[in-house]
């Protein structure tokens, strides 16, 4: 088994201090992506393995986090089902997505069109430092099949695939269910390639009520963190936005939940299961603030790391792209050197 702060803490060790680090982190707060990306596109870095292996590690050199996450995307899984991906400026897109009015429910799976995120994965372990862990990830079963009907990459509404699930639930269920097929696939290539851990992504979580998700997808979602659990790959549950939702989240589900800003980490862990470990929840908009107000933040944030040995530190979300890398520095930085009272 890997020694590293952050698996220690994933498998119950008592450690020095929490493990720090964050979605997003490999991508555009880095002037090291970004000169890289001035030479190369998007896409071009996620489909390169070399440039991909480059791209995931950057933030351990960078930032000093205590673990990788593969630069990739939740959509792949919907391009591989057929689906014609772009990513933009302003965010991806299909060109083909699904409607309200049902007319194109036929998916054809191509795994091929996933196994470059497999050479990735086996790319970076090869290039790793033995005690950095990878964290593989996929989206969740609502995300994925809300973005599945995105053909505008500004609609952040997802009214299509709303209308749809709530007009069409039973044809909903079947995409559902594809979705999950595959994410179980997925992640099972994922661990035989190499990742250490697995995170489940349901940005969106949060777009239909609670007690709707639960009742609904939550099911998917277990089974998706169940296939990586089976296979002794620790498990970190991403529902954002889930609200109250979050008191149905237990051990048979995952190992972690990651918990956005919305609520603290105190009132999480008041009604989360004990044995789940936390995970988050710094507002990334905290970085706009000026070093001696962020430091202010951490400093709240002892008593809590004080009492809970199973907590690691990341963000409520992902980066907002203008960051100042430098204060990101800063908070690892800082997590590493202060006295969490252990």
């Amino acid at each position: 088994m890997m020694s590293s702060i952050f698996m220690d803490t994933l498998n119950g060790v008592n450690t020095s201090r929490p493990p720090v680090w964050f979605m997003r982190q490999a991508g555009r707060i880095l002037p090291s992506y970004q000169k890289l990306r001035s030479s190369y596109s998007f896409i071009d870095l996620m489909n390169d393995k070399e440039l991909a292996s480059k791209v995931t590690l950057m933030p351990i050199d960078d930032l000093g986090v205590d673990a990788a996450i593969i630069f990739s995307d939740i959509l792949f899984i919907p391009e591989s089902l057929g689906m014609d991906l772009e990513f933009t400026e302003k965010g991806p897109k299909f060109h083909n997505p699904l409607n309200p009015s049902g007319d194109k429910l036929n998916f054809s799976f191509s795994p091929e069109k996933l196994e470059h995120v497999y050479q990735n994965i086996k790319e970076v372990k090869k290039n790793s430092p033995d005690n950095i862990p990878l964290i593989g990830f996929c989206g969740g079963p609502l995300t994925t099949f809300l973005f599945m009907f995105r053909g505008n990459e500004t609609d952040k509404s997802f009214k299509s695939a709303i209308k749809f699930f709530y007009s069409n639930k039973k044809e909903s269920l079947k995409i559902i269910e594809l979705i999950t097929e595959v994410s179980i696939e997925y992640i099972n290539n994922q661990i035989d390639s190499g990742i250490d851990c697995f995170q489940l992504f349901e940005t969106y979580c949060g777009i239909i009520p609670s007690e709707t998700y639960a009742k609904l997808f939550l099911p998917f979602s277990k089974r998706i963190l169940n296939a990586a659990k089976e296979k002794n790959i620790k498990t970190i549950f991403f529902p954002k936005n889930f609200a109250d939702g979050l008191r149905y989240i237990n051990k048979d589900i995952c190992d972690f939940a990651s918990i956005d800003w919305a609520m603290s980490l105190d009132f999480a862990r008041e009604i989360i299961d004990k044995e789940v470990g936390l995970q988050g929840n710094m507002d990334p908009r905290i970085f706009y603030s000026d070093y001696s107000e962020i430091e202010q933040y951490l400093n709240g944030l002892i008593d809590f790391g004080s009492k809970n040995q199973n907590w690691i530190f990341n963000l409520g979300h992902g980066f907002i792209p203008d960051i100042d890398h430098k204060k990101v520095k800063f908070v690892v930085d800082w997590i590493k050197q202060a006295n969490w009272k252990r």
